[in-house]
């Protein structure tokens, strides 16, 4: 069964929009004209091809960069010409979890949780305290408080950072690549926390990865980005019976599809000038 991007109607009302976007960097077009939406209280994982898009998808819902045509619609309304006043009133809504999470490296697991609500509450200190011993207990990491980042593992440092992306209570969580480098346990419990802290709390969460099966397990909604559109989109049982041979090379990791081994290139008769030689 092919996948039509177009035929995908969202049950519940979106938070997050795409309108007909084309973005990308100087002279290089990223993303042309993609439409996509993110159904309010659901977990919407991106997927495709390194350099396809996907972060840049990110970058565009944090007003890092804008579109250079089209809509980028939070809770209704378009970021990219907000003044700075209105654009961190609005990222207040959102957090984010870095690529390994990146931590403070020079402050304790207590206070890198701490650090959004510093710098954007008036919180009283016994406030933000036991703010931010219920977002560690919710991750299960109470009992390192103290701890450096040094003083902990990978997964660990992964979960203190998904406590500091929901410290502010966001509607929003976008996570880039949560799942890279971590063990099969660490891997299982990050994902185990994205999908109950995403029901638990009300969030709607975005997820980049590249680990299919972790990310399709926790996912209601999956879309795929290549050359530079959203072309499949819906649920992962969908994905994984679609008839697309792009979707199906990426879904099934098939060495031969439409993704090619080689780069274009002349042939091997010319490159190494064995015509002439002969």
């Amino acid at each position: 069964m092919a996948v039509n991007p177009t035929s995908f109607i969202a049950q519940a009302e979106p938070l997050v929009e795409l309108r007909d976007v084309t973005c990308g960097y100087g002279d290089r077009v990223i993303l042309e004209r993609v439409n996509l939406k993110v159904p309010r209280g659901k977990v919407l994982a991106l997927i495709g091809t390194s350099g396809g898009g996907k972060t840049t998808v990110l970058r565009l819902l944090g007003r890092q960069i804008r579109p250079l045509k089209g809509e980028v619609l939070f809770d209704g309304q378009d970021i990219a010409p907000l003044n700075l006043t209105d654009l961190y009133a609005v990222r207040r809504r959102m957090g984010m979890l870095f690529q390994f999470g990146a931590l403070f490296t020079d402050l304790s697991v207590f206070e890198n949780v701490a650090f959004p609500l510093r710098e954007h509450t008036k919180l009283p200190e016994t406030m933000i305290r036991d703010l931010v011993l219920m977002k560690l207990n919710a991750v299960g990491l109470r009992g390192a408080r103290d701890l450096m980042p040094s003083e902990i593992s990978g997964g660990m440092a992964r979960r203190v950072a998904l406590a500091r992306a929901i410290a502010l209570d966001p509607d929003l969580v976008l996570y880039d690549e949560p799942f890279a480098g971590l063990d099969p346990i660490s891997l299982g419990v990050a994902a185990r926390l994205i999908r109950d802290l995403n029901d638990a709390l009300g969030l709607t969460s975005i997820i980049v990865s590249h680990d299919l099966h972790e990310t399709f397990a926790i996912a209601d909604e999956v879309a795929m980005i290549a050359n530079g559109r959203v072309v499949a989109q819906g649920t992962p049982d969908e994905l994984r019976r679609s008839e697309d041979p792009l979707v199906r090379q990426f879904v099934g990791a098939e060495p031969e599809g439409p993704v090619h081994f080689h780069q274009p290139a002349c042939s091997v008769v010319d490159d190494f000038g064995l015509g002439a030689r002969a």
